[in-house]
């Protein structure tokens, strides 16, 4: 392999919807950061078969108050 043109490979935290966490690899982030995710196999309705609605950053209250009223007569 040629020297210099790959990326650090380093071990990162990962912190499940549930809090518990594992130990990988990877090239992205840098060495000891934690990724804390949103939505894992846990969590995730392709996999639990329950859906729920996951409001992160406001996004779900934007488009409400947006679309509020949409196909309502008023009258």
């Amino acid at each position: 392999m040629k020297e210099g043109i790959h990326p650090e490979y380093h071990y990162v935290t990962i912190v499940m919807t549930d809090g518990t966490e594992y130990r990988t690899r990877t090239c992205a982030g840098k060495e000891g950061d934690v990724l804390r995710l949103d939505i894992d196999p846990k969590s995730h309705p392709a996999w639990t078969g329950v859906q729920r609605m996951l409001d992160t950053g406001g996004q779900v209250a934007k488009f409400n108050k947006k679309f509020a009223g949409l196909g309502m007569k008023k009258g």
